[in-house]
């Protein structure tokens, strides 16, 4: 699968409350590194090196070539042990010549003769009192090194031109430095997180997804309802809710699947339980009856039946009744409160699901249901535990394949498409369930939004609008 500017910027988006945690987490860390670092102050004396002895000027060239290549070697002496024991010795010191020597730093401006020596202390008045020390002693230093043997002077001398200033303020932590490369590294971990989390997910979240996993077209996309615990079908809602506007959406696409038969038989089904396709049968049921169809649902889950819970309909008499010869077909077909849609539950469980689901008598009553309606709906189990939907949907024209936002793997699609071709069967169609709000995946997303009539509005108002 690609990935393109919109998937970063839609990972971004979707991840950006661990991407600000990250954030906040390194801005904090460094605020605390920030306040329990002890400050450190800096104390800066310059030395000038320059030869000594020249008449003429070719021996002065000489001698300051000589002295430029001197002051290189003389930065990396000044942070040498031997510097920083002579300091010990000299000033008395309680401290070792290695913490003394990494506390010292020098350095020299590129072909100049001047050379900084810079000492750090938490005590700014002991910073200066060091770097006057350190350049007193590497003053006397240069002149035993560059002293010729047999001679009194020597060739090459260091001088101190700038004595070294107490510090006013520590340049160690740095709180505004701090918190900003903390916080640059906190959103760079956090976009990494974030980008590391999305690829590790792999559930479903976006329409480009399902297209690439099922051969088959989107029918439509039921949006997130939280109210849908208390009120899972459609005739409880308002008639301009989104998540009715959605079922309306699906009933119009699905009239497009084999639009020149005349009686259908559609399967609904999921990968795994938890997807929502009892819900999703039942209230595409009633909106197919809400539309004029004629429909019967048929509770073929017989091992966790729930649609005769939601109709609040018998549920001891129904398929298995009739699959067993108990019953005539016609009896244990249940009428519902919405004209059009017929109900045929599942009555009592039975100890064999697969065995009566793939039975002749299955068949004759899915040839019977289909000769009597215009549309039949099969609430079938779950494609991956059992094998009951895929059987039921090898007698049907097809399974309508339910996909939960978020929840439902990659994997677990692929399968449960496979688990339909394995017996011959296919997907006609996929419902994306339980999208975001704000997902452009929710075809049926916002159809209800400003399409309510006004309350202001009387229709015996003939000042007001037309409203189309």
């Amino acid at each position: 699968m690609t990935v393109d500017l919109r998937d970063y910027l839609r990972v971004l988006r979707t991840r950006w409350v661990l991407i600000a945690a990250c954030a906040l987490v390194t801005i904090a860390i460094a605020a605390l590194i920030t306040v329990r670092a002890t400050p450190q102050y800096a104390s800066s004396a310059r030395m000038f090196v320059s030869t000594q002895g020249s008449t003429d000027d070719a021996q002065a060239n000489q001698g300051g070539q000589f002295s430029l290549q001197r002051v290189k070697s003389y930065a990396d002496l000044l942070t040498g042990q031997e510097i920083a024991r002579r300091v010990v010795e000299d000033l008395k010191l309680d401290e070792s010549p290695s913490a003394l020597a990494s506390q010292i730093s020098a350095s020299s401006k590129l072909d100049t003769v001047i050379l900084t020596i810079t000492v750090t202390d938490p005590d700014p008045a002991r910073a200066r009192m060091l770097a006057d020390g350190v350049a007193k002693v590497f003053v006397a230093y240069v002149a035993e090194l560059e002293t010729p043997p047999g001679k009194d002077e020597a060739t090459i001398k260091a001088t101190v031109v700038d004595p070294a200033s107490k510090a006013s303020s520590p340049i160690s932590p740095q709180p505004v430095r701090n918190i900003g490369l903390g916080l640059i590294l906190g959103l760079l971990l956090g976009a990494g997180a974030a980008v590391l989390r999305e690829t590790l997910d792999t559930t479903i979240k976006s329409s480009r997804q399902l297209e690439e996993l099922v051969p088959a077209p989107i029918l439509g996309a039921i949006s997130y309802d939280s109210a849908a615990v208390d009120t899972p079908l459609i005739t409880s809602l308002d008639t301009y809710a989104p998540r009715a506007e959605s079922f309306r959406v699906l009933r119009t696409n699905l009239q497009f699947i084999d639009p020149d038969a005349h009686h259908k038989v559609f399967v609904v089904t999921s990968s795994l339980p938890g997807e929502g396709k009892t819900t999703t049968a039942a209230n595409l049921a009633l909106a197919l009856a809400e539309g004029g169809e004629k429909v019967v649902l048929v509770e073929g889950d017989l091992r966790r039946p729930k649609v005769a819970e939601y109709l609040r309909l018998e549920s001891s008499v129904g398929l298995t009744t009739v699959l067993i010869g108990k019953l005539v077909l016609e009896d244990a077909i249940q009428s519902t409160a919405s004209e059009g849609l017929a109900v045929l539950t599942s009555g009592s469980t039975p100890p064999n699901p697969a065995e009566l689901l793939k039975s002749s008598s299955m068949a004759a009553v899915i040839a019977s249901l289909r000769e009597a309606y215009d549309i039949v709906l099969i609430d079938a189990p779950p494609l991956l535990p059992v094998t009951d939907g895929a059987l039921l949907a090898a007698q049907a024209d097809g399974a309508l394949l339910v996909v939960r936002h978020g929840k439902t793997t990659t994997d677990q699609v692929t399968l449960a498409v496979e688990r339909l071709e394995a017996v011959g069967a296919a997907p006609v169609g996929v419902i994306f369930n339980m999208t975001p709000a704000k997902s452009r995946d929710g075809y049926g997303y916002g159809y209800g939004y400003g399409y309510a009539p006004e309350p202001s509005t009387s229709r015996n108002d003939p000042n007001a609008d037309t409203v189309i």
